[in-house]
């Protein structure tokens, strides 16, 4: 497990965020404060990072119906770990066409790919 999580930690640039990914990603979904006590983090640390995330369309979140009054908690969700390798995917390619720039030829362009084994 240690190595998914290592993986997660470089693509997102972030350990906190790899945790709670890979925590929603085991639980199917979660509320904020299952997250902190799962996570072992910081109430207010997981709070914060969510809200990142959840802009960064890491993390999608629906919220939960309760009859009580005040705020209605959100339940998260991972998103689809195809969507991060794919973004990782074009990260890595801009970075590597800014390396091949240095060739100064201009028809040279890395592309990364992802493809379904069959």
């Amino acid at each position: 497990m240690k190595t998914v999580e290592n993986a997660l930690k470089e693509m997102l640039n972030s350990d906190v965020e790899s945790k709670i990914y890979l925590f929603l990603s085991h639980t199917g979904g979660a509320r904020s404060d299952e997250i902190a006590t799962g996570t072992k983090l910081h109430p207010s640390t997981v709070r914060e990072t969510l809200a990142k995330m959840h802009k960064k369309h890491l993390v999608h979140r629906r919220k939960i119906k309760n009859g009580l009054c005040g705020k209605k908690p959100y339940i998260y969700y991972a998103t689809s770990p195809i969507k991060i390798l794919q973004n990782y995917a074009k990260k890595m390619e801009k970075r590597f066409n800014r390396v091949a720039s240095l060739q100064r030829i201009n028809n040279i362009k890395v592309e990364v790919r992802i493809v379904r084994e069959t």
